[in-house]
């Protein structure tokens, strides 16, 4: 028996990803546009989260939208500050590098942690501010 059909057939489709094989176009494409819609959906949070904040509501929807941005936080902060989509992406094809799953300016897209961290300790702030203004004012 040969060595390459005593290989379990995961280790042998492990080897023809990386030997090569011809990219998944298709997935790639579906991958980076799901990805863009749920960044369009997080982004959408944290618009409102900044609006409300300064206008001085705090409310259940600023309490979704933090839930929201606060589970994309971890997620990102839990693997290792990478999106878990890009090493998705690579496997069907996408070319590498760290924003290979994202329909977004490449510069733009690097850079979202360093944008992003930021606007979640202001978002933070006002909504603390807001809800301490609350209950000095018995709301």
């Amino acid at each position: 028996m040969s060595r390459t059909l005593r290989r379990s057939p995961r280790l042998r489709q492990r080897e023809a990803a990386g030997s090569g094989t011809k990219p998944n176009h298709a997935a790639v494409v579906a991958i980076k546009a799901v990805h863009t819609l749920a960044w369009l959906s997080i982004e959408s949070c944290v618009v409102y989260l900044l609006v409300s904040g300064l206008a001085g509501r705090t409310d259940k929807r600023a309490g979704i939208a933090a839930a929201v941005v606060t589970t994309e936080t971890l997620v990102f902060a839990g693997n290792g500050f990478r999106c878990p989509l890009t090493g998705l992406a690579k496997r069907y094809g996408a070319e590498s590098g760290s924003v290979t799953d994202i329909y977004l300016p490449r510069w733009f897209a690097h850079n979202l942690p360093a944008i992003h961290t930021p606007l979640l300790v202001l978002m933070a702030y006002l909504h603390v501010k807001n809800l301490r203004r609350g209950r000095a004012t018995g709301l």
